[in-house]
């Protein structure tokens, strides 16, 4: 749920694989680290890991579960599963049915007019915005008192009108947008992820679990998942949704292989080119289209992106190892949770990664 390093261009110069996942190699191969961090999850050290699968050229090395998880396992990984706000924002401009990022939420929202707290600067958010958390809205999660605060929404039905009668934010701490490096101010906002699927539901003008259905989950071959819901009945695009984690990692290989997927490009190259590009600093990271983005290893030197959550779960893709993990938790409300992945991360897979490049 949390997270620099900037990408640079060489970051899409990376081999595109259009294979599926193969999954059939997983634990044959001997990697003394591997081995090591197997043992140090099953002493306790880092509490709570549920799962840790590890790829690299679309080939599966290390796949193991703990603490009662196997292979068939639904993860509730929170937020990591907002990224899928990005995927189906890509998929729905590829086919036409959003025009751009840019495009003003309001093209898509006019039911939910008038809102409380009229301001021109709402008419002004784009879905750009919901993507990267820079709306004007006074909306934080990490600040009980926030308006906008996600505890705040989950009491009220409709969290598309929770979140578009928010008001403006002042931005009495810190810079203004204007001045950020990259002239934008990141506040992690549940409710401005929510409301992504709101948009795109109006977007494609249908029921957009079916519209994920057929172009996202089909051609990947993911079946066994469980959708979370606003209590409209919204897809819920602010986190929770259950999958196992070779799905999780479909997920995150697709992203590594630009879209592509068995020949079919899937999501538009150039789509996650954009997602997996700064666009905003973020905490202790920077930040894309609700994707993280930070550098990993000795200097934090591999530049990598993925999708988070709270407890540590992680869903990582590092294009210059041609690497793809993940690691889920049941470490919820653990402020060590995101310490734990970051250290299985940087201590142990990303070292025999380098081994085994050579």
């Amino acid at each position: 749920m949390k997270f620099y390093i900037i990408l640079m261009p060489l970051l899409f110069s990376w081999t595109i694989l259009s294979a599926q996942i193969d999954f059939s190699a997983a634990n044959t191969v001997q990697v003394p680290l591997f081995q090591q961090m197997d043992s140090t999850i099953n002493a306790g050290k880092f509490e709570k890991i549920t799962s840790v699968v590890i790829a690299h050229k679309g080939k599966a090395l290390f796949e193991k579960y703990y603490h009662k998880s196997d292979v068939t396992s639904k993860h509730n990984a929170r937020s990591v599963t907002q990224t899928l706000g990005t995927l189906l924002t890509g998929i729905a401009l590829d086919k036409g049915h959003i025009t751009s990022e840019k495009d003003k939420i309001f093209d898509y929202l006019q039911h939910k007019l008038p809102v409380k707290n009229p301001d021109k600067r709402k008419e002004e958010i784009t879905i750009e915005d919901l993507l990267t958390m820079t709306s004007v809205l006074e909306c934080n999660d990490g600040n009980r008192y926030s308006r906008g605060n996600h505890k705040r929404m989950y009491l009220i039905e409709d969290w598309t009108k929770f979140y578009l009668d928010l008001p403006p934010y002042s931005y009495p701490w810190g810079a203004k947008p204007e001045e950020r490096p990259y002239g934008r101010a990141f506040s992690y906002c549940s409710a401005g992820a929510a409301l992504i699927a709101a948009v795109l539901q109006n977007a494609v003008k249908g029921d957009l679990v079916e519209f994920a259905k057929e172009h996202l989950f089909e051609p990947l071959a993911i079946e066994d998942y469980t959708l979370h819901y606003t209590p409209l009945n919204l897809l819920n695009t602010a986190g929770g949704s259950e999958y196992s984690s070779r799905d999780f990692l479909k997920l995150i290989q697709l992203c590594l292989n630009k879209g592509l997927w068995n020949g079919e490009q899937i999501i538009s190259a150039s789509w996650i080119e954009k997602a997996t590009t700064v666009k905003t600093d973020a905490w202790d990271a920077e930040y894309g289209y609700l994707l993280w983005l930070k550098g990993f290893g000795e200097d934090q030197k591999y530049k990598s992106f993925f999708m988070s959550g709270d407890g540590g779960n992680m869903v990582l893709a590092c294009p210059e190892l041609d690497l793809s993990l993940v690691i889920t938790t049941t470490n919820y409300d653990n402020g060590n949770g995101h310490n734990y992945t970051e250290e299985i991360i940087n201590d142990f897979i990303v070292p025999a990664m380098e081994q085994l490049k050579g």
